[in-house]
């Protein structure tokens, strides 16, 4: 098992001055902490206008400042939006190319399309449209990242003359990729794509077991037709988190954190917006439907708290139940809401000190088995690949020059 940890960088009100650069030095703190502590990846969204909810419309540059303060961790783009109005796909090849060099070769590339009317609206994309366009880009964005050059394109959401999009990243052919999936239907799709499933939905492990299922069934047919130039066979879990010797004191500190963010992702599809005016939080406190003392007590009656808020014996047994069901990293949602930086340093540390050790032994083992188990349905799967074809040097189009070399040499001779 491998474990994550996950930024969205929310920011619920009332705002104070210097609230937003203090969130942004402590996510760089933690990152830097787990780097330390052994985690394996901190993972950035990418959302834009989400006032709360997501303050992280710029990944790649956090994410570059990420790289500079880290050695080991594998930073993840959990998601890049990557339709054409958004971001361009060469402007996104080219970040992923420098951001995989300057963190040598740490990268993961997470796509995704977005889902609320905010964004989608504030640039100009058809919902209806948002899938298809998502995933030509990534398709595109993967090529650009290989060939030299590039051929060009003509397509659906986009169009690019031929050009050698550099720099290349470090890892070859380029850093893993992955999908941002929230029900069955998209779990579907990463597979048939042949990329991770970044599963954002908090799902219990009988539901993980039924997603996992659906995944490694397609990866292992005929089904699945790569989107980029390698397989990426993973299946990573988000999940609560906050640890504390006291289950008490995990309840206090990260109950409403967790909550206010499953919240927020339900209301800002499903409520009306004024930009500027946001009250996410405030309507979130009055809607909970039990308080901390109330939830305390709930859990203390059961004697039990098997996820992902509670004791290392707590979270040590929510592991071992997505470990059986199939998922290969679980994602700790850490920062969300209120939940205080302090509170979230110490929760890393007690999981990285009492519960992290034993999986990490395993890790390397488990990875070995699946990839000897999953190797001739990957090599099956490339085989299946639809490949760009790339050009023969007679074909590379010229680009001419911006004067003519008449008229430039014209100048450059001495008047008589």
């Amino acid at each position: 098992m491998r474990f994550g940890i996950f930024y969205e960088h929310q920011l619920p009100k009332p705002w104070n001055e210097g609230d937003e650069a203090r969130l942004f030095r402590q996510a760089l703190e933690q990152v830097q902490l787990a780097d330390e502590l052994g985690y394996d990846y901190a993972w950035e969204v990418e959302h834009h206008f989400l006032e709360e909810y997501s303050h992280s419309s710029a990944p790649e540059v956090f994410l570059a400042a990420c790289a500079a303060l880290t050695r080991n961790i594998r930073l993840g783009h959990g998601i890049r939006q990557v339709i054409p109005n958004y971001n361009h796909p060469a402007r996104v090849a080219e970040a992923l190319g420098t951001l995989d060099i300057v963190s040598n070769g740490r990268l993961e590339f997470g796509i995704g399309e977005g889902a609320t009317r905010l964004e989608l609206g504030g640039f100009a994309i058809p919902a209806k449209e948002k899938r298809a366009l998502a995933l030509e880009a990534a398709e595109q964005i993967a090529n650009m990242m290989v060939m030299e050059p590039y051929p060009g394109y003509e397509g659906r959401g986009f169009s690019f003359p031929c050009r050698n999009v550099v720099p290349k990243p470090v890892q070859k052919p380029h850093p893993p990729m992955w999908m941002a999936c929230t029900n069955r239907d998209t779990i579907r799709v990463a597979a048939s794509i042949g990329v991770g499933a970044l599963a954002f939905s908090f799902v219990d492990p009988e539901e993980a077991r039924a997603w996992a299922d659906i995944y490694y069934g397609i990866i292992k047919s005929e089904d699945c037709t790569p989107i980029g130039h390698s397989v990426n066979a993973n299946i990573a879990m988000v999940s609560n988190f906050s640890v504390h010797h006291d289950r008490e004191t995990a309840i206090r500190r990260g109950q409403e954190g967790f909550e206010f963010f499953s919240y927020a992702v339900n209301a800002l599809v499903a409520h009306d917006v004024l930009p500027g005016r946001s009250r996410l939080f405030e309507d979130f406190q009055a809607s909970r439907a039990m308080s901390d003392d109330e939830i305390v007590a709930a859990r203390k009656a059961s004697q039990r708290n098997a996820n992902g808020i509670g004791t290392p014996d707590d979270i040590r047994e929510h592991i071992r139940a997505f470990q059986a069901a199939g998922v290969d990293q679980v994602i700790f949602l850490q920062q969300a809401g209120r939940n205080r930086h302090e509170d979230i340093c110490e929760s890393l540390e007690l999981f990285a000190a009492e519960v992290m050790p034993e999986f990490k032994a395993e890790a390397e083992a488990r990875e070995a088995a699946k990839a000897r188990e999953l190797a001739p349905f990957i090599e099956a799967a490339m085989a299946r690949k639809r490949w760009m074809k790339p050009l023969a040097d007679q074909d590379i189009p010229v680009v001419k020059a911006s004067r003519p070399r008449a008229e430039i040499n014209a100048q450059r001779e001495p008047a008589e």
